[in-house]
């Protein structure tokens, strides 16, 4: 892997600010982004869904005698 020699001395000096090994830093940056990529996936892929099928008028209609809204 090659590191610009910039971002790796930014790299570097948050890692002896946080008394962290720079491959323990580069792991949790990893990770991170991995984490906020399936995130950003799971927030996309419905709103992709719902765009390619559209919903039809009434088609989450319900009658107003079928609701129940429990004892009152």
């Amino acid at each position: 892997m090659t590191i610009d020699e910039r971002l790796l001395k930014l790299v570097d000096k948050l890692c002896r600010a946080r008394k962290r090994s720079r491959s323990a830093f580069i792991r949790d940056a990893l990770e991170t982004e991995i984490r906020r990529e399936r995130i950003r996936e799971n927030e996309v892929r419905p709103a992709q869904g719902y765009t390619r099928e559209s919903v039809a008028s009434g088609q989450f209609d319900i009658s107003f005698n079928e609701q129940d809204w429990g004892a009152s």
